[in-house]
Protein backbone atom coordinates (compact mmCIF):
# COMPACT_ATOMS: atom_id res chain seq x y z
CA UNK A 1 0.00 0.00 0.00
CA UNK A 2 0.78 3.96 -0.57
CA UNK A 3 2.59 4.19 2.84
CA UNK A 4 2.20 8.32 2.63
CA UNK A 5 -1.64 8.10 2.77
CA UNK A 6 -1.83 6.75 5.63
CA UNK A 7 -5.12 8.43 7.68
CA UNK A 8 -5.80 5.71 10.76
CA UNK A 9 -3.67 4.99 12.98
CA UNK A 10 -1.84 1.47 12.28
CA UNK A 11 -2.49 0.02 15.71
CA UNK A 12 -5.57 1.39 16.94
CA UNK A 13 -7.44 2.29 13.78
CA UNK A 14 -8.02 5.57 15.22
CA UNK A 15 -8.84 8.40 13.20
CA UNK A 16 -6.82 11.53 11.85
CA UNK A 17 -3.05 9.73 12.28
CA UNK A 18 -0.26 8.93 9.70
CA UNK A 19 1.66 6.86 11.99
CA UNK A 20 0.79 5.07 15.42
CA UNK A 21 -1.51 6.82 18.02
CA UNK A 22 0.53 8.12 21.43
CA UNK A 23 -2.05 5.34 23.07
CA UNK A 24 -0.87 2.56 20.38
CA UNK A 25 2.88 3.24 21.41
CA UNK A 26 1.99 2.95 24.78
CA UNK A 27 -0.05 -0.36 24.78
CA UNK A 28 2.26 -1.92 22.49
CA UNK A 29 5.52 -0.41 22.27
CA UNK A 30 6.17 0.99 26.12
CA UNK A 31 5.85 3.95 25.09
CA UNK A 32 8.88 4.34 23.17
CA UNK A 33 8.61 6.37 19.30
CA UNK A 34 8.68 3.16 16.83
CA UNK A 35 7.81 3.50 13.22
CA UNK A 36 5.31 1.60 11.48
CA UNK A 37 7.68 0.85 8.59
CA UNK A 38 10.10 -1.90 9.29
CA UNK A 39 14.06 -1.37 8.45
CA UNK A 40 13.59 -4.02 6.43
CA UNK A 41 12.92 -5.20 2.57
CA UNK A 42 9.83 -7.52 1.80
CA UNK A 43 12.30 -10.68 2.04
CA UNK A 44 11.01 -11.84 -1.58
CA UNK A 45 12.44 -8.60 -2.54
CA UNK A 46 15.62 -9.28 -0.76
CA UNK A 47 18.20 -12.40 -0.84
CA UNK A 48 19.88 -11.41 2.45
CA UNK A 49 16.86 -10.29 3.89
CA UNK A 50 15.27 -13.72 2.87
CA UNK A 51 18.08 -15.06 4.85
CA UNK A 52 17.84 -13.53 7.55
CA UNK A 53 13.88 -14.77 8.21
CA UNK A 54 14.38 -18.15 7.07
CA UNK A 55 17.35 -18.44 9.96
CA UNK A 56 14.92 -16.41 12.62
CA UNK A 57 12.09 -18.57 11.76
CA UNK A 58 14.03 -21.94 12.54
CA UNK A 59 14.58 -20.57 16.15
CA UNK A 60 11.03 -19.42 16.99
CA UNK A 61 9.26 -22.07 19.26
CA UNK A 62 5.52 -20.93 18.21
CA UNK A 63 3.76 -23.64 16.95
CA UNK A 64 0.74 -22.87 13.49
CA UNK A 65 0.90 -22.90 10.11
CA UNK A 66 1.33 -19.50 9.84
CA UNK A 67 4.93 -18.02 9.40
CA UNK A 68 6.00 -16.31 12.56
CA UNK A 69 9.02 -14.24 13.42
CA UNK A 70 10.75 -13.31 17.04
CA UNK A 71 11.23 -9.47 17.14
CA UNK A 72 12.56 -7.65 19.82
CA UNK A 73 12.56 -3.45 20.59
CA UNK A 74 16.03 -2.38 20.90
CA UNK A 75 15.17 1.39 22.23
CA UNK A 76 12.91 2.50 19.67
CA UNK A 77 13.82 0.39 16.66
CA UNK A 78 11.89 -3.28 16.10
CA UNK A 79 14.33 -6.01 14.75
CA UNK A 80 14.94 -9.65 14.14
CA UNK A 81 16.59 -11.69 17.19
CA UNK A 82 19.84 -13.15 17.13
CA UNK A 83 20.54 -16.68 18.55
CA UNK A 84 20.25 -16.73 22.52
CA UNK A 85 17.79 -13.74 22.32
CA UNK A 86 14.35 -13.69 23.58
CA UNK A 87 11.72 -12.04 21.42
CA UNK A 88 9.20 -10.05 23.01
CA UNK A 89 7.11 -9.91 19.26
CA UNK A 90 6.06 -11.80 16.63
CA UNK A 91 5.43 -10.77 13.47
CA UNK A 92 3.02 -12.52 10.92
CA UNK A 93 3.97 -10.99 7.04
CA UNK A 94 1.83 -12.71 4.17
CA UNK A 95 1.46 -16.10 4.44
CA UNK A 96 1.34 -18.20 1.39
CA UNK A 97 -1.18 -21.31 0.33
CA UNK A 98 -4.60 -19.28 1.00
CA UNK A 99 -7.14 -17.33 -1.07
CA UNK A 100 -6.73 -13.59 -0.68
CA UNK A 101 -3.32 -13.84 0.98
CA UNK A 102 -2.40 -10.04 0.92
CA UNK A 103 -5.63 -9.35 3.28
CA UNK A 104 -4.11 -11.93 6.13
CA UNK A 105 -2.71 -9.44 8.06
CA UNK A 106 -5.38 -6.52 8.13
CA UNK A 107 -8.07 -9.41 8.83
CA UNK A 108 -6.41 -10.43 11.83
CA UNK A 109 -5.71 -6.84 12.81
CA UNK A 110 -9.07 -5.91 12.51
CA UNK A 111 -10.54 -9.13 14.05
CA UNK A 112 -8.46 -8.00 17.39
CA UNK A 113 -9.53 -4.81 17.33
CA UNK A 114 -13.16 -5.52 16.88
CA UNK A 115 -12.52 -7.83 19.78
CA UNK A 116 -11.08 -5.35 22.18
CA UNK A 117 -12.52 -2.11 21.09
CA UNK A 118 -16.52 -3.11 20.53
CA UNK A 119 -16.83 -6.30 22.58
CA UNK A 120 -14.57 -5.83 25.67
CA UNK A 121 -12.58 -8.54 25.61
CA UNK A 122 -9.17 -9.31 26.47
CA UNK A 123 -6.48 -9.41 23.70
CA UNK A 124 -2.95 -9.32 22.91
CA UNK A 125 -1.91 -5.58 22.09
CA UNK A 126 -1.11 -5.82 17.94
CA UNK A 127 -0.62 -3.89 15.19
CA UNK A 128 -0.32 -3.83 11.61
CA UNK A 129 3.63 -2.48 10.15
CA UNK A 130 4.45 -2.50 6.86
CA UNK A 131 7.80 -3.56 4.80
CA UNK A 132 9.79 -0.50 3.36
CA UNK A 133 7.80 -1.58 0.13
CA UNK A 134 4.82 -0.87 1.55
CA UNK A 135 4.03 -5.14 1.87
CA UNK A 136 1.63 -5.06 4.97
CA UNK A 137 2.60 -7.16 8.72
CA UNK A 138 1.03 -8.44 11.51
CA UNK A 139 2.95 -7.60 15.01
CA UNK A 140 1.37 -8.72 18.11
CA UNK A 141 3.38 -8.26 21.59
CA UNK A 142 4.08 -11.68 23.76
CA UNK A 143 2.14 -11.62 26.77
CA UNK A 144 4.02 -14.62 27.93
CA UNK A 145 7.14 -12.53 28.75
CA UNK A 146 7.71 -9.99 31.34
CA UNK A 147 9.41 -6.69 31.36
CA UNK A 148 12.82 -8.54 32.82
CA UNK A 149 12.72 -10.92 29.96
CA UNK A 150 11.93 -13.89 32.10
CA UNK A 151 8.54 -15.83 30.64
CA UNK A 152 5.66 -16.53 32.73
CA UNK A 153 4.17 -19.82 32.74
CA UNK A 154 1.97 -20.44 30.10
CA UNK A 155 -0.32 -23.45 28.68
CA UNK A 156 -2.58 -23.97 25.71
CA UNK A 157 -5.34 -26.63 26.16
CA UNK A 158 -4.21 -29.07 23.46
CA UNK A 159 -1.28 -29.59 26.61
CA UNK A 160 -4.04 -28.98 29.27
CA UNK A 161 -6.26 -32.40 27.47
CA UNK A 162 -3.25 -34.01 27.24
CA UNK A 163 -3.26 -34.28 23.34
CA UNK A 164 -0.35 -34.43 20.90
CA UNK A 165 0.45 -35.44 17.48
CA UNK A 166 1.98 -38.40 18.66
CA UNK A 167 -0.68 -39.91 21.19
CA UNK A 168 -3.85 -38.30 18.90
CA UNK A 169 -2.71 -38.16 15.47
CA UNK A 170 -2.41 -34.68 13.15
CA UNK A 171 -5.92 -33.60 14.09
CA UNK A 172 -5.49 -33.93 17.86
CA UNK A 173 -5.84 -29.66 18.33
CA UNK A 174 -9.17 -29.99 17.17
CA UNK A 175 -10.67 -33.41 17.94
CA UNK A 176 -12.65 -31.99 21.15
CA UNK A 177 -15.50 -29.74 22.38
CA UNK A 178 -15.89 -26.14 23.68
CA UNK A 179 -17.76 -27.68 26.68
CA UNK A 180 -15.12 -29.88 27.64
CA UNK A 181 -12.71 -27.09 27.33
CA UNK A 182 -15.02 -25.36 29.34
CA UNK A 183 -14.17 -27.64 32.11
CA UNK A 184 -10.70 -27.72 32.00
CA UNK A 185 -10.79 -24.45 32.41
CA UNK A 186 -13.11 -25.39 35.48
CA UNK A 187 -10.19 -27.86 36.72
CA UNK A 188 -7.20 -26.10 36.26
CA UNK A 189 -8.42 -22.19 37.41
CA UNK A 190 -8.99 -21.23 40.96
CA UNK A 191 -11.25 -18.33 39.99
CA UNK A 192 -12.95 -20.20 37.22
CA UNK A 193 -16.66 -18.68 37.56
CA UNK A 194 -14.84 -14.99 36.49
CA UNK A 195 -12.62 -16.54 33.86
CA UNK A 196 -15.59 -18.97 32.58
CA UNK A 197 -17.32 -15.56 31.39
CA UNK A 198 -14.66 -14.43 29.35
CA UNK A 199 -14.20 -18.25 27.82
CA UNK A 200 -17.80 -17.81 26.79
CA UNK A 201 -17.94 -14.40 25.39
CA UNK A 202 -14.60 -15.42 22.97
CA UNK A 203 -16.42 -18.44 21.76
CA UNK A 204 -19.54 -16.75 20.90
CA UNK A 205 -17.20 -14.20 19.64
CA UNK A 206 -15.62 -16.51 17.08
CA UNK A 207 -18.98 -17.85 15.77
CA UNK A 208 -20.09 -13.85 15.01
CA UNK A 209 -16.32 -13.35 13.70
CA UNK A 210 -16.67 -17.03 11.61
CA UNK A 211 -13.09 -17.48 13.39
CA UNK A 212 -13.31 -21.43 12.56
CA UNK A 213 -9.11 -22.04 13.44
CA UNK A 214 -10.31 -21.43 17.17
CA UNK A 215 -8.54 -24.85 18.20
CA UNK A 216 -7.24 -26.04 21.43
CA UNK A 217 -3.57 -24.74 20.68
CA UNK A 218 -5.38 -21.12 20.69
CA UNK A 219 -6.62 -21.11 23.64
CA UNK A 220 -4.44 -20.84 27.01
CA UNK A 221 -3.46 -20.14 30.56
CA UNK A 222 -1.54 -17.73 31.72
CA UNK A 223 -0.16 -17.40 34.91
CA UNK A 224 -1.34 -14.11 36.81
CA UNK A 225 0.99 -11.91 39.31
CA UNK A 226 0.22 -14.15 41.91
CA UNK A 227 1.02 -17.48 40.40
CA UNK A 228 -2.12 -18.46 39.40
CA UNK A 229 -3.35 -19.00 36.59
CA UNK A 230 -6.25 -17.28 34.71
CA UNK A 231 -7.44 -17.32 30.80
CA UNK A 232 -4.47 -15.42 28.74
CA UNK A 233 -5.04 -12.35 26.68
CA UNK A 234 -6.93 -13.79 23.28
CA UNK A 235 -5.02 -14.29 20.34
CA UNK A 236 -4.70 -15.75 16.53
CA UNK A 237 -8.30 -14.07 16.06
CA UNK A 238 -9.03 -14.33 12.05
CA UNK A 239 -12.38 -14.49 10.16
CA UNK A 240 -11.12 -17.66 8.33
CA UNK A 241 -14.01 -17.59 6.59
CA UNK A 242 -12.54 -14.92 3.97
CA UNK A 243 -9.96 -17.18 2.59
CA UNK A 244 -11.54 -20.65 3.04
CA UNK A 245 -14.62 -22.50 2.91
CA UNK A 246 -14.63 -23.75 6.71
CA UNK A 247 -16.95 -24.34 9.37
CA UNK A 248 -18.36 -22.80 12.41
CA UNK A 249 -16.41 -24.36 14.99
CA UNK A 250 -12.99 -25.50 14.67
CA UNK A 251 -13.48 -28.22 17.14
CA UNK A 252 -15.02 -31.60 15.40
CA UNK A 253 -17.43 -31.71 18.37
CA UNK A 254 -18.57 -27.75 17.85
CA UNK A 255 -19.98 -26.53 21.00
CA UNK A 256 -21.35 -29.60 22.89
CA UNK A 257 -19.33 -32.61 24.47
CA UNK A 258 -22.61 -34.91 22.92
CA UNK A 259 -24.48 -34.49 20.08
CA UNK A 260 -27.14 -31.42 21.84
CA UNK A 261 -28.79 -29.27 18.73
CA UNK A 262 -31.81 -26.98 19.39
CA UNK A 263 -34.20 -27.38 16.65
CA UNK A 264 -33.30 -24.26 15.03
CA UNK A 265 -29.68 -25.15 14.82
CA UNK A 266 -30.96 -28.73 13.19
CA UNK A 267 -32.90 -26.97 10.71
CA UNK A 268 -30.72 -24.62 8.72
CA UNK A 269 -27.08 -26.07 10.56
CA UNK A 270 -25.98 -23.17 12.51
CA UNK A 271 -26.52 -22.43 16.42
CA UNK A 272 -28.42 -19.78 17.89
CA UNK A 273 -28.92 -18.10 20.83
CA UNK A 274 -30.49 -21.10 22.58
CA UNK A 275 -27.62 -23.12 21.49
CA UNK A 276 -25.26 -20.63 23.47
CA UNK A 277 -27.44 -20.93 26.35
CA UNK A 278 -27.32 -23.95 26.99
CA UNK A 279 -23.40 -23.90 26.45
CA UNK A 280 -23.41 -21.58 29.29
CA UNK A 281 -25.67 -23.75 31.67
CA UNK A 282 -23.18 -26.61 30.83
CA UNK A 283 -19.78 -24.53 31.11
CA UNK A 284 -21.15 -23.00 34.71
CA UNK A 285 -22.15 -19.46 33.59
CA UNK A 286 -24.84 -18.45 36.10
CA UNK A 287 -28.07 -17.85 34.75
CA UNK A 288 -28.85 -14.39 36.28
CA UNK A 289 -25.45 -13.17 33.73
CA UNK A 290 -26.19 -14.62 30.14
CA UNK A 291 -28.18 -12.24 29.03
CA UNK A 292 -25.70 -9.56 29.93
CA UNK A 293 -22.97 -11.33 28.59
CA UNK A 294 -24.61 -12.37 25.46
CA UNK A 295 -26.78 -9.00 24.51
CA UNK A 296 -23.63 -7.33 23.04
CA UNK A 297 -23.53 -10.01 20.28
CA UNK A 298 -27.33 -9.76 19.68
CA UNK A 299 -27.27 -5.95 19.20
CA UNK A 300 -25.80 -4.10 15.82
CA UNK A 301 -22.41 -2.64 16.70
CA UNK A 302 -22.00 0.43 14.95
CA UNK A 303 -18.33 1.24 15.70
CA UNK A 304 -17.45 -2.29 14.47
CA UNK A 305 -18.42 -0.63 11.09
CA UNK A 306 -16.21 1.72 11.84
CA UNK A 307 -13.37 0.02 12.73
CA UNK A 308 -13.99 -2.30 9.01
CA UNK A 309 -14.26 0.92 7.24
CA UNK A 310 -10.87 2.52 8.26
CA UNK A 311 -9.28 -0.78 8.80
CA UNK A 312 -6.32 -1.89 6.04
CA UNK A 313 -8.75 -4.61 3.73
CA UNK A 314 -9.83 -3.65 0.20
CA UNK A 315 -13.30 -1.80 -0.44
CA UNK A 316 -14.64 -5.25 -1.25
CA UNK A 317 -13.30 -7.38 1.37
CA UNK A 318 -14.48 -4.88 3.92
CA UNK A 319 -17.83 -5.46 1.96
CA UNK A 320 -17.56 -9.39 2.38
CA UNK A 321 -16.72 -8.71 6.02
CA UNK A 322 -19.50 -7.17 7.15
CA UNK A 323 -21.59 -9.42 5.17
CA UNK A 324 -20.03 -12.52 7.07
CA UNK A 325 -20.92 -11.20 10.26
CA UNK A 326 -24.84 -9.59 9.99
CA UNK A 327 -25.24 -13.55 8.67
CA UNK A 328 -23.96 -14.92 11.27
CA UNK A 329 -25.84 -12.10 13.73
CA UNK A 330 -29.07 -13.32 11.99
CA UNK A 331 -27.90 -16.96 12.72
CA UNK A 332 -27.77 -16.09 16.35
CA UNK A 333 -30.85 -14.10 16.99
CA UNK A 334 -32.88 -16.72 15.34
Amino acid sequence: MNLDELKYCPGTLAEGFNTYSPSCLRNLFNGKKVNHVLPYEQPQQSEEVAEQFMENRKRISISGVQEKLSFLLEKNLLRLTNEGEKGTYILKPIPRDLKKVDQVPANEHLTMQIAKQVYGLNTAENAMIFFKNGSPAYITKRFDVKEDGSKRGKEDFATLAGKTKDNAGANFKYEYSYEEVGMLIQKYVPAWRVEIEKYFSLVVFNFLLSNGDAHLKNFSLLESTKGDYLLSPAYDLVNTKLHVDDSDFALDKGLFADDFKSEQYKKNGHPNKSDFAEFAKRIGVTESRLEKLLNPFLEKQPFMETLVSRSFLTDANKRDYMLKHNTKRNFLIA
